[in-house]
């Protein structure tokens, strides 16, 4: 992806510019996601990141969405990382959060991720469908994640092959076939 916009149906999705754009930024997931970020934390990820930084905006300049990850080497592959994604109420049902999260993780395919992870509240139905739809599986329940006590889930895109987990951890030949055939 490059470094200048793309409109679709008078969305424009832009690059994170400049520290100007914080507010903006601040303002929409401050009043859409229930965790608080420090300034420090989004500086974190969108100065070390900014090319995983999208903005969009309506044909007013109005800031609607935003999403904002992050890319690193982590158990021995490239894993990225959403730490938030946020659609202004008014906006959604009209796929800005769908396509923020498609035009990421192409980004992320193109600098060789090998997996995308996330979290959401247990409580978010709104995000699980979103993510499920996408191809994200549930990988893990985080219990009381989030400050507020609210129940996680930590969320997985692989994008190269899964680890094969039934081949590395259960040796399975013809004579215990018979147990798992039930499941198959």
């Amino acid at each position: 992806m490059s470094k200048e916009k793309i409109v679709i149906n008078d969305i424009s999705y832009e690059p994170f510019e400049s520290e100007n754009q914080m507010s903006e930024i601040t303002s929409l997931i401050e009043s859409h996601l229930s965790e608080p970020y420090s300034i420090y934390t989004y500086r974190y990820f969108i100065h070390s990141w900014p090319d995983l930084c999208l903005l969009c905006y309506d044909k007013n300049r109005k800031c609607v969405g935003v999403i904002i990850c992050k890319l690193d080497y982590h158990n021995n592959s490239y894993r990225g990382y959403i730490a938030m994604l946020a659609v202004d109420k008014e906006y959604r049902k009209r796929k800005i959060g769908s396509t923020l999260v498609k035009m990421v993780v192409n980004k992320m395919k193109e600098q060789n991720a090998d997996e995308i992870v996330l979290e959401t509240e247990k409580t978010n139905t709104g995000a699980l469908g979103l993510y499920e739809y996408l191809g994200f599986i549930r990988d893990k329940s985080l219990p009381r994640y989030y400050l507020n006590g609210v129940d996680a889930f930590r969320l997985k895109l692989f994008l190269k092959d899964p680890p094969n987990l039934l081949q590395n951890n259960i040796n399975i030949n013809n004579e215990n076939m018979n147990e798992f055939e039930e499941y198959l």
